[in-house]
């Protein structure tokens, strides 16, 4: 009898636990986190806890796979895409359970792009009439002209060199130069930096090299004679304009596809943009500056 009555009493280090203020916190957190658990059956886990792939889940694996010129997948190479595509699903729900997707700049830059593709879609865009597209093209034809082009020569003058007599230097040299051909320039002028000869040039092109106001003024020269002088960034120029091929607005016929698809864009944006106007309506915007609500 003796010996159950020690059997009973429990060891020296269990009752010191039972004692320890440490083992009664303890105890204490795993009631309340059991408690909790309770009343929030779902608050750690996702809502759904089923991940369900349908064929339209697999076939875009599977076509992304043989898009990069392999054969197609084995079985153990679908389990290994299937496994990807589950642990992609899996760290999503988690991090929203986590609300990881709150206020993340990248998140909502994609949730705004979605939507506007959404809208996008939503414009559901008729065919237009041919008589539409050909009073539209009436009215942006100038978006449809053709680039004008020159080639030239030229006979440069340094302002560097010859200060602010440099105009007067480069029309003096004017004088001589009509019964000179454009080849025959040699020992003219001052050395540049570039070229004498530019052939088949754009505006852009040309603003890029002597500035806007020298192309302008390049494109305003009868062809076939020695002009100038014309101001550039550099100095004075004189110019011997070869060839030119003036801006054109080709015929309807030439650029109706074109025309269409830039008119479906067009479309396409007004469509976006109403749709957008519809969703600003529902809204009003707090700024902190004056703290009054804006429209």
């Amino acid at each position: 009898m003796m010996e159950a009555a020690k059997e009973q009493i429990p060891p020296r280090w269990t009752r010191r636990w039972l004692r320890d203020p440490l083992f009664h916190f303890m105890l204490a957190g795993v009631a309340l986190f059991g408690f909790y658990r309770v009343l929030n059956p779902s608050a750690d886990a996702p809502k759904e806890g089923r991940i369900v792939l349908t064929q339209d889940d697999l076939r875009p694996m599977t076509v992304a796979w043989m898009a990069q010129g392999r054969p197609a997948p084995a079985p153990e190479q679908v389990a290994s895409l299937v496994e990807a595509k589950v642990r992609e699903e899996i760290l999503y729900r988690e991090a929203l359970a986590l609300g990881l997707d709150r206020d993340d700049t990248i998140v909502k830059r994609r949730l705004a792009q979605k939507m506007d593709f959404l809208a996008e879609d939503a414009a559901a865009l008729r065919e237009p009439t041919r008589q539409e597209l050909e009073t539209w093209f009436r009215e942006h034809s100038d978006s449809f002209a053709s680039t004008p082009r020159v080639s030239f020569t030229h006979v440069y003058f340094s302002a560097d060199r010859h200060g602010e007599g440099t105009r007067e230097v480069a029309a003096k040299a004017l004088e001589t130069m009509p019964a000179r051909s454009r080849q025959s320039t040699a020992g003219l002028g001052d050395p540049f930096m570039f070229q004498d000869f530019y052939g088949d040039r754009s505006p852009t092109q040309l603003a890029g090299v002597f500035g806007p106001a020298f192309a302008k003024a390049l494109f305003e020269v009868k062809p076939g004679t020695w002009q100038g002088p014309i101001a550039s960034g550099y100095g004075w120029h004189l110019v011997f304009v070869g060839a030119m091929t003036p801006s054109r607005v080709p015929a309807f016929e030439e650029v109706e596809g074109e025309v269409r698809a830039e008119w479906t864009a067009e479309q396409r944006a007004r469509s976006k943009q109403t749709a957008f106007e519809t969703m600003r309506a529902r809204y009003t915007v707090i700024l902190p500056d004056d703290g009054e609500a804006k429209p």
